[in-house]
């Protein structure tokens, strides 16, 4: 228990009666009987707080919530008296969270039962604990307060962000990739699965044209196809240093994760399995599985996993995938291609084809976008640009490396990423090479 702003003022006023009684400008008796005063009120005062019960307090807060997204937490506070309530209250939320709306001053009125609604916004992922709800209470006069703790502890997991992937979950595949940002002109008849016969429509390709059919109707009868089902997309993932830059609030390796569970959806949508293999830095794997609720299952695996500050080697993590799987899959290797690593993802890359069709997305940092032309003032702005300039060269002679061995490349950035692995992955897929 510790004075308040109040009772300090009080405390001090004495105190100045007391200089002033010295120096005869004021009654000697006076400050003796203020400070008699004071005593008289302080002291119960006190007492009062202390059986002050503290306000029974609930958190409304999920026990998942996607990274980077800001929310609403919302502390429910109840009265047990009948007198109202002054206090401040603070959440004990993870530290170095964003948060708006803490601490705050509650009056809480008596008898009644109020909601005070903070926001915060998670980081990082992984779990993180609430370790209680602080208190601070004031006396019934406001001459003292008291901290206290509320036991209000409680365990959050910090997920990649999948509210996109909520949105997604009650319109059709199709026009699931469109809100993506994929675009693709679909054509009728297209695929590599047979799915109906039926007659021949102008614009029909040759090779739709089912001739035995044709003869016993005696007309043109055409073919349909669908997109062949039950593939398998395997999510490659880097869990090195170069994944550690960030764009925005997030890092590339949590870009990296969102838009690995947007393509991860759109495939399980269109019944093909999905799997992933997260090396570089950390390592964990996900074997390929069919279904919706794989969705689920790779948020649970990939939650707490996070880049380290490890170089990439490459060649281990095409050895690891070799060992792991099999059977012919699209690999889409999501990393940040440098010049200096060239040599080695070339040979990764050149192992993996030799049984999986293989997509590079090769993250670009937003600083990549200044224009080379902006003004130059001085000699660290000179070096600036050429120092761009020699990146940019080097990065691309990297992407064209990987192209010339047949590799697809896809230069983006974390923004333009979720839309590019998707659009590839159903170019792929109406290509029917797999």
């Amino acid at each position: 228990m510790r004075p308040a702003p109040a009772l300090v003022a009080a405390l001090v006023a004495c105190a100045i009666a007391g200089v002033l009684t010295a120096f005869g400008l004021v009654p000697g008796g006076l400050p003796l009987a203020v400070a008699a005063l004071l005593v008289l009120i302080a002291v119960p005062d006190a007492f009062a707080l202390r059986r002050t019960p503290s306000p029974p307090i609930e958190r409304d807060l999920p026990l998942v919530v996607p990274v980077g997204v800001e929310r609403p937490v919302v502390l429910r506070l109840r009265s047990t008296l009948a007198r109202s309530l002054a206090f401040d209250v603070h959440d004990r939320h993870p530290g170095d969270w964003p948060v708006f709306g803490l601490p705050r001053r509650v009056v809480l009125p008596a008898g009644r039962e109020i909601d005070m609604t903070y926001r915060l916004t998670p980081t990082e992922r992984g779990a993180f604990v609430f370790d209680g709800c602080d208190l601070q209470i004031l006396s019934p006069l406001r001459l003292w307060r008291q901290l206290r703790r509320a036991p209000l502890q409680q365990t959050v997991r910090v997920y990649p962000n999948f509210a996109p992937l909520a949105k997604l979950a009650l319109i059709g595949a199709e026009r699931a990739s469109r809100v993506v940002g994929a675009h693709l002109k679909r054509r009728r008849g297209e695929g590599t699965e047979f799915q109906q016969l039926r007659e021949y429509r102008s614009g029909d390709a040759l090779r739709q044209i089912d001739w035995k059919a044709s003869q016993r109707a005696r007309k043109l009868i055409s073919r349909d196809y669908q997109i062949e089902r039950n593939q398998q997309v395997l999510l490659l993932v880097d869990t090195g240093r170069r994944m550690l830059a960030r764009d925005g609030n997030l890092a590339h390796f949590d870009h990296c994760l969102n838009a690995a569970l947007m393509v991860a959806y759109i495939a399980l949508r269109q019944g093909d399995g999905v799997g992933l293999l997260a090396a570089g830095g950390e390592t964990r794997y996900f074997a390929p599985r069919r279904g919706l609720g794989t969705i689920d299952a790779l948020l649970n695996s990939t939650f707490d996993l996070h880049a380290t500050p490890l170089a990439t080697d490459y060649l281990d993590a095409a050895k690891q995938l070799a060992l792991r799987q099999q059977r012919r899959s699209l690999v889409l290797l999501i990393t940040n291609v440098r010049d200096e690593d060239i040599d080695d993802l070339l040979s990764a890359v050149r192992q993996l084809q030799k049984r999986h069709l293989v997509c590079v997305a090769s993250l670009r940092e937003q600083a990549l976008e200044r224009p080379l032309d902006q003004p130059v003032a001085d000699l660290a702005d000179a070096i600036g640009v050429g120092a761009l300039a020699q990146y940019i060269e080097q990065r691309t002679a990297a992407h064209e490396a990987l192209r010339a061995q047949g590799t697809d490349v896809l230069d983006v950035t974390c923004g333009e990423l979720p839309a590019a692995l998707v659009q590839h992955y159903l170019a792929v897929k109406r290509a029917a090479r797999l």
